[in-house]
């Protein structure tokens, strides 16, 4: 067992994903109709796309917490439903949606920027991101405000001709990482964040991956604001703590060590089912929703744990899926 873990680092996220579903079929069987699926994705999909948002900035290594992903969501989400829809041209899918992904990927480069070039510790200066896009994002919706007669949107959170939407939105960051896993890209990146100075000495421009890795985080946020507004077809500017823990907690989970250099976006969706399924089953099983702070803050702690084991595996054995 621990070789399968120290070679597919996302081993232990899938296991307890499979027996959480067991538990959720048991107390709800109505949990595994086909008809629930598509619900069932779309509220999976913001948790899984930020925890994927996460990723890129932790696998390239040097502390590379980006706290920022939640709010910058949160941002994608408000914009979104307060500035492009109302106004004609800008709300149609494609204007809309390149926009959103440009605003997200800036946000990331300058995340970056302030990590690779002006050296700030990435916790601090994500933390600082994180109040400034929370700001923004109050300042743009103070109060509540709803979607109505966007179709494309509320496909994307119910069903696209027979596919989820939801399940198109999250296979965009996939494909990107897929795409990229065929690229030197890919491998800089590890290199980068398993040993920068050696990387360094190889000829890699450390400071370029870096803030290439943060940009592409922040590509994977806006995403996510995309699935939340097509989840919940107003702004949601509460809860923007949540989401950065609940994510931090999925991609530990998934076996992700947050030393970077190893891990994927795979492990850190992985690590989202858990932690939603663990969600759906305290809910059916009539376990107050007070608890779910306590049980995000004891899966981080097991996804440390884990990861802090996965450290010691020879870094040639990773899989990077």
């Amino acid at each position: 067992m621990r070789e399968l873990l120290r070679t597919r680092p996302f081993m232990f996220a899938l296991v307890f994903a499979v027996v959480l579903c067991a538990v959720n079929v048991v107390a709800e069987p109505s949990f595994a109709e086909p008809g629930n699926w598509p619900a069932q994705l779309a509220t999976l999909a913001p948790f899984a796309l930020i925890a994927m948002a996460s990723t890129p900035s932790i696998v390239s290594g040097g502390g590379g917490l980006d706290i920022s992903v939640g709010p910058l969501s949160i941002v994608v989400n408000v914009v979104l439903v307060s500035w492009l829809l109302p106004h004609a041209g800008l709300g149609s899918p494609v204007v809309a949606i390149l926009i959103l992904l440009a605003i997200g990927a800036g946000v990331g480069a300058i995340n970056g920027a302030l990590v690779a070039i002006f050296r700030y510790q990435p916790v601090i200066a994500t933390l600082c991101a994180f109040f400034v896009l929370a700001g923004i994002a109050l300042k743009i919706a103070p109060s509540p405000r709803t979607v109505t007669d966007v179709q494309w949107l509320s496909s994307l959170g119910d069903q696209v001709g027979p596919i989820p939407g939801a399940l198109i939105l999250m296979a965009i960051p996939a494909a990107i990482w897929l795409a990229l896993s065929r690229t030197s890209f890919h491998r800089v990146l590890y290199a980068v964040g398993g040993n920068d100075a050696t990387a360094y000495s190889a000829g890699v421009d450390v400071v370029a991956v870096r803030i290439a890795a943060y940009a592409l985080g922040g590509l994977f946020a806006a995403v996510a604001g995309i699935a939340l507004t097509a989840l919940v077809l107003s702004t949601q500017t509460a809860g923007v703590a949540s989401y950065t823990l609940i994510a931090l907690a999925a991609v530990a989970l998934g076996g992700t060590p947050l030393g970077g250099g190893r891990g994927g976006l795979l492990g850190s969706v992985l690590g989202a089912v858990c932690i939603y399924e663990l969600q759906t089953a305290l809910s059916a099983l009539g376990v107050a929703a007070s608890w779910n702070q306590v049980v995000y803050g004891g899966l981080l702690v097991v996804g440390v744990l884990v990861g802090a084991r996965l450290q010691a595996a020879p870094v040639a054995k990773a899989v990077t899926a």
